[in-house]
């Protein structure tokens, strides 16, 4: 049977015309299975440019994966309509992306267009403000030339300006971490050894200096961590929702055994894709997402400081991919223990550097 496929795709220009960039996502029709991911800059371009190079890069890597039919998803009513034939392409700028989109989807064989609104484009719009980033980054900081003179300052990392520093902690133990369940939106206390834990990395945080805030999660236990950090620093504690665990839905509770034998295939695909999501629950990609809108705000709020976030495995591992601007498989190869320690730190101009990964000391 051929393979039918949803696109999404988005674009954007900081300044319309300004530094732009695109984005777009290939998922399998039936599963959701994320099967393709697509961005680039695009120098100085118009928001329309953006949006349809987007279109045409999900159209192509629609064709990659061997699919014989789409719905491609835009936020962009005039792609959308355009594509469709229901509005001319007046624009003479547009005419020759509009006539590459439509071989394109002529090759594919059957491509239907839907407007759908922003807020049900976030992969696609991350993704294009990735590359708008990334380019600018670069462009701000060109590779230093071979012969460049003595004495000019280079960072290895061609960051400029102090970063926002980002120390984060995971919660101390509870009763479903010491028995392998899975512990998502249940908000559960710390066990004994969880408060020892927890006063433990309040002991080592405490010489941190220049602290402004200490950003924790709502649930329980994530709270109980931070009390005593931010008691220890004598500096606000804030709760930020962005910053809960994964909502597991019905195997909230269950060991991975459990999850596994009640919904095998399921399961499976959850463990290799990001996109799926436990029965009644959130995607890895969700809660990836929602991080991502919490670490631009603490951003915008703090600028070059340093912040000690208190959170969960999952929000804290995509702290971490951001940080190493990697793919979600990074979410499957990095280990987190309970009470452990990671820093990050992220720079006004777009790159980021990770300092430290699952450290420990504090609790030998």
């Amino acid at each position: 049977m051929s393979r039918r496929v949803i696109i999404e795709a988005d674009g954007g220009s900081r300044g319309n015309p300004g530094p732009a960039g695109y984005g777009a996502v290939v998922r399998d029709a039936v599963t959701g299975e994320l099967l393709a991911e697509a961005s680039g800059g695009l120098g100085s371009a118009t928001n329309n440019v953006a949006e349809y190079s987007g279109l045409i890069a999900g159209l192509r890597a629609a064709l990659k994966e061997g699919a014989a039919s789409a719905e491609a998803r835009l936020d962009s009513k005039l792609v959308v309509e355009q594509m469709s034939g229901r509005w001319q392409v007046k624009q003479p700028h547009l005419r020759p992306l509009a006539r590459e989109a439509a071989e394109l989807a002529r090759q594919l064989g059957d491509v239907r267009y839907t407007w759908v609104p922003r807020a049900r484009n976030v992969h696609a719009d991350r993704l294009a403000n990735e590359a708008m980033d990334t380019q600018a980054a670069r462009t701000r900081h060109p590779a230093p030339q071979t012969g460049a003179r003595r004495g000019a300052s280079v960072h290895w990392t061609g960051a400029t300006g102090p970063p926002t520093r980002l120390l984060m902690l995971r919660h101390g133990q509870t009763e479903y971490s010491a028995q392998g369940r899975y512990a998502g939106r249940a908000d559960l206390p710390l066990t004994e050894l969880g408060e020892r834990q927890a006063a433990a990395a309040a002991a080592r945080l405490a010489t941190t200096g220049g602290v402004v805030a200490v950003a924790s999660s709502p649930l329980l236990r994530a709270r109980q961590t931070a009390r005593p950090v931010a008691d220890a620093l004598d500096v606000p504690l804030t709760i930020h929702d962005g910053l809960t665990e994964t909502d597991f839905g019905a195997w909230e509770g269950l060991t991975f055994a459990e999850a596994r034998d009640r919904d095998p295939d399921l399961h499976t695909r959850w463990l290799t894709d990001t996109s799926v999501a436990p029965p009644g629950g959130e995607s890895m990609e969700a809660v990836h997402s929602r991080v991502h809108q919490v670490r631009d705000q603490l951003i915008a709020e703090y600028g070059a400081a340093t912040l000690i976030v208190v959170s969960h495995v999952t929000p804290i591992k995509s702290l971490l991919r951001m940080a190493l601007d990697a793919g979600p498989s990074l979410l499957h190869r990095v280990h987190l223990d309970i009470a452990s320690l990671s820093a990050a730190e992220f720079y006004p101009d777009g790159p980021a550097l990770v300092r430290l990964v699952n450290d420990m000391s504090h609790l030998t």
